[in-house]
Parts: C-alpha cells; sequence; structure tokens
C-alpha cells in the first residue's frame, strides 16, 4: 500500500477566516480607504469570535499594509487592493493566497541560502536555464507562469533539502495562483520579476548565501506588496528587516 497521510485537512485557523471576512468586506468596498472599521468589540460580536481572535486578525491585515490603526482612536482602511486583483481572483480567495505568503517566505528564503552553499554547477546550470526560459517568454509576450515556477522550484531543489520541496507541494495551489495573478498584473510587473529573479542568480553564482537570502526575501515581498498594491519602493536591504 502507498504510504500517504490520510489525515484530515486542517480547518484555517478562526483569525485567518476572519482576516477574509474583512478583507472581502474592503474588495467590496464596503469600507473605502480612510474609512473607519468597525470597533474590535463590534467585529469580535459580528463575526461570533473572541476578541483576540479579532486583535490577530486585524494585526496580520496591517502587516499586509491594508489597514493601520491608531492606539485609542481605531482602525482604518489603509488602501482596498488594486481593482485589477478583484478581476483576476474571487475576493474569498484573495485572502487565501496573501496567507499562503507567509510560509513561503520563511521555507524559500532559507532555500535560497542553503542552495548558495549546497547547489551543484549542474543545479546552478538549470536555475539559469529557467531563469534565461522565463526571460525569453515574457520577452515574447507571454505570461510565463510555468517557466516562473520551475526557477522557484530549481531553488528548492538546489537547497539539498526534499523537505522544502514537500513543504512547499502543500501549499502549491495558492502559490502557483500567486504567481500567475503577479504575472498578470502588467508587462512592468513581469520585467520586475525578471530582475528580481536575475539578482537571486547572481548571487547564487557567486554563491553568497546572505544575499540570495535577501534577494529572495525582497522578491516574494514586492509579490505580496503586488497583491495589496503597496505603492512603497522598498531596498532588498530593507526587506530583510521589514
Amino acid at each position: 500500500m502507498d504510504n500517504f497521510n490520510t489525515k484530515p485537512a486542517q480547518k484555517p485557523k478562526l483569525a485567518e477566516i476572519v482576516y477574509g471576512r474583512i478583507l472581502e468586506q474592503i474588495m467590496a468596498k464596503q469600507f473605502g480607504e480612510g474609512d473607519k472599521l468597525p470597533s474590535e468589540s463590534e467585529l469580535s460580536s459580528a463575526f461570533g469570535v473572541s476578541r483576540p481572535v479579532t486583535r490577530e486578525a486585524l494585526m496580520r491585515l496591517q502587516a499586509d499594509g491594508l489597514v493601520t490603526t491608531h492606539k485609542g482612536v481605531g482602525t482604518f482602511v489603509a488602501r482596498r487592493p488594486p481593482e485589477r486583483l478583484g478581476e483576476l481572483a474571487d475576493t474569498s480567495e484573495v485572502s487565501g493566497y496573501l496567507l499562503s505568503l507567509e510560509p513561503r517566505i520563511v521555507l524559500e528564503v532559507e532555500a535560497a541560502r542553503l542552495a548558495a552553499q549546497r547547489r551543484t554547477r549542474q543545479q546552478m546550470a538549470a536555475i539559469r536555464a529557467a531563469h534565461d526560459a522565463l526571460r525569453d517568454a515574457i520577452g515574447r509576450g507571454e505570461l510565463g507562469r510555468n517557466e516562473d515556477i520551475d526557477f522557484h522550484d530549481s531553488i528548492a531543489i538546489a537547497a539539498g533539502n526534499e523537505n522544502f520541496r514537500m513543504l512547499l507541494r502543500t501549499i502549491s495551489n495558492p502559490v502557483h495562483q500567486t504567481i500567475t495573478i503577479g504575472l498578470e498584473l502588467g508587462r512592468d510587473q513581469r520585467r520586475r520579476v525578471v530582475d528580481e529573479h536575475a539578482s537571486i542568480v547572481e548571487a547564487l553564482n557567486a554563491e553568497d548565501s546572505e544575499a540570495a537570502a535577501t534577494y529572495m526575501r525582497y522578491h516574494l515581498f514586492q509579490a505580496r506588496a503586488g497583491l495589496v498594491d503597496i505603492h512603497h519602493h522598498m531596498s532588498p536591504e530593507g526587506a530583510e528587516t521589514d
């Protein structure tokens, strides 16, 4: 008999559900930029959850740049995700895409660090080939989704620990959807992805583990920023401590 996990899928945490419900309301324009959200107590009552659950959801929304909290005043909508995002994804799914970036950042940043230390010449060639394939696909006017996925997968392989790929496969659906949405946000966004990948390739080729981790973190933070439309110009060094 094949060995596979028969455990039921883990249910989303209550805070993740509340996060998603508030995000849906923001995307549906029930709250506009600058609008004050109901109080923590009111939100808890409306969603039937405890205040600590609501507080965690609001903290996640703040971390994603969607709301801002002023002590003693309340929580306000900082910005809505771009309307284009609503055309590319169902609003009920967007929160899951954003949440999938948290474990992805942890896993892929460390994978890049280890890949810089452990990659073989053949693996480096595969990473470079995946990067070139994405660059060429975008140059032809294609989306480059599969090439982008291959690039990240080749780095996970070069990390020298199959557990990275195994863990990333558990969130592969939202990760792949996030990659697709990011590429569909426009040609300029696709060009930025290629440039960010080039920095990662350079660091891996130089066997500079800290630079590889920093550039991967920056790349994934920019992916998250694109989803929530945060118009900041963060440097790779800034991503190190964000």
